[in-house]
């Protein structure tokens, strides 16, 4: 598997590709534009020239596309015509306990008065059902390929979906499979199906001196596959916490036509009033879409203490709507119209350099 990021003139393409197992290979590697004076970069950059790894970039490059439509590879597709133009969100910002049964009874409730209030699109927090911890993933992981009762968390997410004629991007749960446990998302739509399970792929391993460590990896595995999928309220990419910190993800789903992210997350009291909003704005004004995030609500006395704060961002990257960190349901329209108005003042997707950068999308590449 084949990942690379091109630089290149008009008359020469100046690129550099790393090679790895299906099994370990990230969504894509960036690598800096090379130094041309640099007699050792020269010839590194002769040798990878006539390899393979670029002959699919020169191709690329000489073809009659548009230099917008070079910046990704495959080229960007058109945003799809929303389903709906206009539709209300929920964000459920919910206490998570020790108590599984209490979790999953008190997710049920929020939801359900969620719904009544006119949301169309309910999102939940990350690890929702467990107390975020390494000692606890094992033991509070369920296996939701077998569903039913050993997957209680995601039987009442389908059964609410299904009468209620929602659909719910279902926060995270440790979801066991094997033997390995991942941080997994399920997105029901309005018939009570299972639409997509993403995993989450990049791992919150940290340590910030005085302040928290966190080695998720301890536990879980890292899901290797990105996640877009079509519900009755849009085109919507999945990403769980951390994976809100790589752009890259974001540029993806963007190039396939998302009309809406949503990160599930539980930033913590040193990252989250630094990056938790700043993050989310910058995904949705580079991308020129919706961001919507749901955090647990903060408990002080909980091992690990999240900073609250569930926000919608617009595709301007304003502040829709927002919390604190108590428990709460935030409610919010969507509106589907300003992502064409925003594309329309601030043309973006037809400005960008394919003779100088390029974002590969490895999964499509391989697909096609």
């Amino acid at each position: 598997m084949k990942a690379a990021l091109a630089f290149h003139h008009p008359s020469t393409i100046i690129s550099r590709s790393i090679f790895f197992s299906s099994s370990t290979s990230p969504i894509l590697k960036f690598y800096p534009k090379l130094n041309t004076n640099n007699k050792k970069n020269l010839t590194h950059q002769n040798q990878i020239l006539h390899g393979s790894g670029s002959r699919s970039i020169r191709m690329m490059a000489s073809s009659s596309a548009s230099l917008a439509e070079q910046a990704r590879a495959p080229p960007a597709l058109p945003l799809p015509p929303p389903p709906v133009d206009k539709f209300m969100i929920a964000l459920c910002q919910i206490t998570v306990t020790p108590d599984k049964e209490r979790n999953i009874a008190h997710a049920r409730s929020k939801i359900q008065e969620a719904a009544a209030k006119g949301a169309k699109l309910v999102l939940l927090p990350e690890i929702w059902n467990s107390p975020y911890s390494n000692d606890c993933f094992p033991v509070y992981a369920e296996d939701i390929d077998a569903g039913g009762d050993a997957s209680p968390s995601t039987t009442m997410l389908s059964q609410l979906s299904r009468n209620l004629n929602i659909t719910i991007v279902g926060g995270s749960i440790p979801e066991r499979s094997g033997d390995r446990i991942f941080n997994t998302c399920c997105v029901f739509g309005t018939d009570g199906n299972l639409k997509a399970k993403h995993r989450k792929i990049h791992l919150f391993d940290i340590d910030i001196p005085g302040k928290i460590t966190f080695m998720e990896s301890k536990t879980l595995t890292a899901g290797e596959t990105p996640t877009i999928v079509d519900t009755e309220v849009g085109r919507i990419g999945i990403g769980i916490c951390y994976d809100l910190r790589f752009q890259e993800l974001a540029m993806i789903y963007a190039a396939r036509g998302a009309h809406l992210l949503c990160y599930p997350g539980a930033f913590n009291m040193t990252t989250g009033p630094l990056h938790w909003e700043l993050l989310q704005r910058a995904r949705a004004v580079d991308n020129q879409l919706y961001v919507a995030t749901c955090s647990p609500a903060r408990e002080a006395g909980a091992g690990y203490v999240a900073w609250g704060h569930s926000t919608l961002v617009g595709p301007f990257g304003e502040v829709l709507a927002t919390t604190e960190h108590e428990e709460a349901i935030i409610l919010a329209e969507i509106d589907y119209s300003l992502l064409e108005l925003r594309r329309t003042s601030l043309p973006l997707l037809k400005q960008r350099r394919g003779d100088l950068y390029q974002l590969l999308d490895v999964k499509r590449l391989n697909s096609q």
